[in-house]
């Protein structure tokens, strides 16, 4: 048996001591985990719960701390404190832990019935009675959607994810479950799933809300903007003055590049709800987006005045790049980080924006303590393994070969429009796509995801067991099966274009299926948009993404996903047509910029154009997190800033191996 297995056997044992009373066993049961493992979040909670029960009080809260200390969003946590705050007599900070435990887990019908409670003994009836409205809505569930919610807000998809699927095929027009599943597929990343599901649940139940606010949501993370907005618009003719339909209108139009009506429509919420840090936020993003930097500024600082715990509005500030925190700003961050009852994602935003405000002040160490911690808690709320990125990659080296290629020459789609730019993030690929973006023969879209979707859905659903499905479909499809797939794309992304001959997509992860396009557009163009090593990986290390990029939040991950791409550019290299991939030097394009230009544009076929060297004086909107420095005239600030970081980078070193790393 391994360890694992043993502490899981001793916790459920200490589990069930609990439920018999015998709390002193269960206690001694939990702490022989923590011997073995001292942050295992199940034991922690075990050992707190049986200290309450026990008056050891002291103990409990100490156990308490160090729980949300390693688990931020764990509810039952805050549930615990609120149980042993109001033991202790301390209703009003009681009231507050069981506020935070239903924001955190809204599954905790113990939790909503406290503040049902304490919000009547204050006299707040209101509140009151909303938490008791919440208590029914979760006493009139069906035990197993209970569990389901539960496990999801505890982050244990995969068990969430069986007992709803098990649940719908007992139930299958249950429309909470469909929700439900929805809502484990988009956590899963199953978007098109979760989009059949709320689509068809919506049929079943048209006017319920909930469903409509989910499916705006996952429709706008498949980049469906234009259906997103439409669903937004309807719900705001349908009640033009409610502040949160308001706010979704405003999101998806400014998703879909309508920057004067988003930002009209954050003012209006701003008018009903004045220093709403959420909408402060996003009307931030909007302004960055659009060009408007010092207004962006602005409106995140108005953002964490009126919520200092709001996360995402410091590292908005940090991630404008250019934003230097004030001293008493920096001291406010330090305040924010410390905060026990700041959630997970609060705080992983502050200790990226902390880390930002130490390196402007040439203070490595901290900054590096900081970043690293914000990786460390954004890594363990990924899925990414190394292993399965070599396996994914060594799939595409044996089926994607030059006899393949051969086989399957003069197929697929002939248009010539897409420029692919690909590579790793923060490699230059937004600089090269605005130097392109500068010609009037070329769109400049987004990171599109419609290639990474397509080789999904070419996956199937036998995902776990035939992995290798996708990419060997590649050899048994027909020409007209990949002329098919060339023309669905083409036609999928030509909502993002304006109207020019071409268009670049500038979603980096493409270079994992370089092979799907050879073979569906034969014509497009591959840009492998290739940085130093280590700028490369440390500039990724100390980015927080939006979304997707899971291998960026550890130097060990960052530094095997980079060899695997330098190794699977080199096998694309050897098996495609000579001349076929263009890859270009970040640091080339710093040295020659005018040269480089001519060498991109000679590759697209396009003819020079002067405003692609002055491409920092093009407006557009830039969606990523280089859009402030593609607004600048060329620099060289970015080289070399892993080097004072060295002593920290001995991981990240060891990862790439002797051939990747400098002297």
């Amino acid at each position: 048996m391994t360890d694992a297995e043993q502490s899981e056997m001793t916790l459920k044992n200490a589990q069930k001591a609990m439920q018999a009373g015998d709390f002193a066993s269960a206690a001694a049961m939990a702490q022989a985990v923590l011997d073995r493992q001292p942050n295992d979040p199940d034991a922690l909670y075990i050992a707190a719960v049986c200290a309450r029960y026990e008056s050891r009080h002291s103990d409990a809260a100490d156990r308490l701390a160090e729980l949300k200390a390693v688990a931020p969003d764990f509810g039952r946590a805050f549930q615990e404190e609120g149980h042993l705050k109001r033991k202790l007599g301390d209703t009003s900070a009681a009231l507050r832990a069981y506020e935070l435990a239903t924001r955190f887990n809204p599954a905790l019908l113990a939790s909503w019935n406290a503040q049902a409670d304490l919000n009547a003994v204050f006299g707040n009836e209101e509140a009151a009675a909303s938490a008791r409205d919440q208590a029914e809505r979760l006493k009139a569930l069906p035990r197993e959607l209970l569990a389901v919610t539960n496990y999801v807000h505890e982050g244990r998809i995969f068990r969430a994810e069986e007992i709803a699927r098990a649940f719908l095929q007992r139930n299958p027009t249950h429309v909470e479950g469909m929700r439900l599943l929805a809502d484990i597929g988009t956590r899963l990343g199953v978007h098109e799933d979760a989009d059949f599901l709320l689509e068809s649940a919506i049929e079943l139940e048209p006017d319920n809300i909930q469903l409509r606010l989910d499916f705006i949501k996952i429709l706008r993370k498949r980049q469906k903007f234009s259906e997103a907005l439409e669903q937004a618009r309807a719900l705001v003719e349908r009640e033009p003055g409610n502040p949160l339909f308001q706010s979704y209108f405003a999101i998806e139009s400014m998703q879909a590049g309508d920057f004067d009506i988003a930002l009209a429509y954050f003012d209006k919420v701003l008018e009903t709800l004045p220093g709403d840090s959420a909408t402060l936020v996003s009307r931030g993003h909007a302004l960055k987006t659009y060009g408007r930097t010092e207004e962006a500024v602005l409106s995140y600082q108005a953002a964490t005045r009126s919520t200092p715990g709001q996360g995402d509005a410091w590292y908005g500030l940090a991630n404008l790049k250019t934003y230097r925190f004030t001293d008493q700003e920096l001291s406010a961050l330090k305040a924010q980080s410390i905060d026990p009852d700041l959630d997970r994602m609060a705080r992983i935003h502050v200790a990226f924006a902390l880390g930002k405000a130490y390196e402007d002040r040439s203070a490595h160490d901290k900054a590096f303590e900081a970043y690293e911690l914000g990786n460390r808690l954004k890594h363990q709320t990924v899925r990414y393994s190394t292993d399965q990125m070599h396996a994914e990659f060594n799939a595409q080296k044996t089926v994607c070969t030059s006899e393949l290629f051969a086989a399957k020459a003069g197929k697929g789609f002939d248009a010539p429009d897409p420029i692919f730019i690909v590579g790793l993030p923060r490699a230059g690929s937004t600089l090269i796509e605005q130097i392109l973006a500068s010609h009037p023969d070329v769109d400049g879209t987004l990171e599109l995801p419609n290639i990474l979707s397509m080789a999904h859905k070419l996956r199937g659903r036998k995902q776990l067991t035939d992995r290798e499905r996708y990419p060997r479909i590649l050899s048994e499809m027909s020409a007209e099966q990949l002329a098919s797939l060339g023309k669905d794309y083409i036609e999928s992304t030509r909502i993002h274009r304006e109207g020019a001959l071409f268009f670049t997509d500038k979603m980096p992860n493409n270079f994992r299926h370089i092979g799907l396009i050879h073979v569906i557009l034969p014509n497009a163009k591959i840009i492998d948009a290739r940085r130093n090593p280590m700028d490369c990986c440390w500039s990724g290390f100390k980015q927080l993404f939006a979304e997707g990029q899971e291998f960026t939040y550890s130097l060990d991950d960052i530094g095997n996903y980079y060899r695997g791409y330098v190794d699977l550019m080199d096998h694309w290299n050897s098996v495609l047509p000579n001349g076929r991939i263009l890859k270009v030097q970040h640091e080339d394009v710093l040295d020659d910029l005018e040269g480089q230009v001519r060498r991109l544009l000679d590759y697209c076929g396009l003819p020079f154009d002067a405003r692609c060297v002055d491409f920092h004086n093009t407006e557009r909107a830039v969606r990523t997190a280089s859009s402030e420095q593609v607004r600048q005239p060329i620099n060289r600030a970015g080289l070399e800033q892993w080097r004072p970081y060295e002593a920290h980078m001995g991981p990240l070193k060891a990862a790439l191996g002797p051939d990747l790393t400098p002297e």
